[in-house]
């Protein structure tokens, strides 16, 4: 039986770095918020409020916090990496991976098998072809990128890592050059397809500066947040960037798919800007009760991210049943509904968090499995690519017309929903049997 939150947070010990478990929590509470206040749904299907009222896409600015979230991804993803090179003999690359993708991959995997079940039987009744019912298919998994861009960094943190300790700050900046020379070739030199290598580029210098502060080399964040705010300013004024920063239905240019200059601009501001407030955030998060809320959302923050967009889905449709008319997004009578809505997605979240949560929890905190020698890395390495190429495969395709062999374009290449879950359970496969005979364990 594991350990309860109160427990876990009475052992807490001094030198944890509490403020960085605070940034996972909040980063993931901002986005789910966003989403739920984002999603402008009338009986015409399912839009995005910051296009209906685009003045408000300016709230991007402080609200697109996931560079955060990836951010402290990094730290967290050193720190774990030594502290298992530290405690492990031989080759660590297999073990690191599967104990991080169990964490990511275990309540993924059964949302897509819970909404993959959902969908085929709603296609199978004739219920999945309606304009709400099938915006709804294809909302549920877009999220899932972020998932699938997760798994690139865990699986390049170690060759990464050793990057940073012989380079400090230029890795970063290399990173940073080639995405700027990325958008250059994109903009200027109309080269097709460059613009996906900021996937990598604009990602992974983000998740660059979470090694740079576990190493204690952010020491001026004030001014790193005033030259990424100045960045960004410029970017969007004189350059081909559009304000919102996140994507708009319609728009030529986004600057989150693929990401651009822009973004890793206004992510450096927000890294700076977070790292401003750790000092006053340390003494509120010395009191034991703030502290234990924290271990318990720490505990369930990806499972209610998986579930929260179900929930909100959950909220309108009951509203619907119950024959309330949906008003106008954006008109008053919607903005009236905005805390019910929330207050009713927060407890149905909640609800789904309680059914599904013992999924996240780490498995008997073993990465244990068969097999043993020096083909695991690579199979381990393998099994993260096609998990990744699965799971933004889904979030490009939707579930809609699964029984259809309805496709999207995953980069360059055409993809299927089907085609996506098998890559995605088929890698799973193959990272749980890239195990060696030890057990080790990682925290953080």
């Amino acid at each position: 039986m594991g350990a309860s939150a109160s427990d876990i947070a009475a052992v807490t010990p001094a030198s944890r770095d509490r403020y960085v478990d605070l940034l996972r929590v909040a980063s993931l509470g901002t986005v789910i918020a966003g989403h739920w206040l984002m999603a402008a749904v009338s009986t015409d299907g399912i839009g995005n409020l910051l296009a209906v009222v685009p003045p408000l896409q300016v709230l991007t600015w402080a609200l697109q916090v996931m560079p955060v979230f990836f951010f402290v991804g990094g730290f967290s993803h050193a720190l774990s990496y030594r502290s298992l090179a530290r405690r492990t003999e031989g080759p660590v690359y297999a073990a690191f991976l599967r104990a991080r993708l169990r964490r990511l991959l275990r309540p993924t995997l059964v949302f897509v098998a819970v909404w993959t079940a959902v969908a085929l039987a709603a296609q199978l009744l004739g219920g999945g072809g309606g304009r709400l019912s099938g915006a709804a298919f294809r909302l549920v998994t877009q999220p899932l990128w972020f998932i699938g861009i997760y798994l690139a960094m865990v699986a390049l943190t170690p060759p990464l890592l050793k990057l940073h300790e012989r380079h400090g700050w230029a890795a970063f900046g290399a990173l940073a050059a080639a995405a700027a020379a990325v958008d250059l070739l994109r903009f200027a030199g109309g080269v097709p397809y460059a613009e996906f290598l900021n996937f990598a580029f604009v990602w992974l210098a983000v998740h660059q500066l979470g090694f740079l502060r576990a190493d204690g080399q952010l020491r001026r964040p004030g001014a790193l947040a005033a030259a990424g705010l100045a960045g960004a300013v410029a970017l969007v004024a004189y350059g081909p960037y559009p304000l919102s920063m996140v994507g708009m239905p319609g728009e030529k240019v986004s600057n989150m798919a693929p990401p651009t200059l822009a973004l890793l601009a206004h992510g450096i501001w927000l890294v700076g800007a977070v790292e401003l407030l750790r000092t006053p955030a340390g003494a509120w998060l010395a009191r034991p009760r703030v502290w234990r809320g924290v271990v318990v959302a720490n505990g369930v923050a990806m499972t209610a991210f998986l579930w929260h967009l179900t929930a909100m889905l959950a909220v309108y449709a009951a509203q619907l049943g119950l024959g309330i008319a949906l008003p106008e997004p954006a008109g008053a009578a919607w903005w009236a509904q905005v805390p019910v809505r929330f207050l009713a997605a927060a407890a149905l979240t909640g609800v789904l968090v309680a059914i599904f949560r013992r999924f996240e929890a780490p498995a008997a905190g073993s990465t244990s499995s068969s097999g043993s020698g020096s083909g695991s890395g690579p199979r381990a390495a393998l099994g993260t690519v096609l998990c990744l190429l699965g799971v933004l495969g889904l979030s490009t395709t939707g579930l809609g017309g699964l029984l259809e062999g309805h496709s999207a374009t995953l980069i360059a290449l055409p993809v299927t929903a089907p085609a996506a879950i098998g890559m995605a359970l088929g890698g799973w496969l193959l990272v749980e049997r890239s195990g060696t005979s030890r057990r080790v364990r990682l925290r953080g």
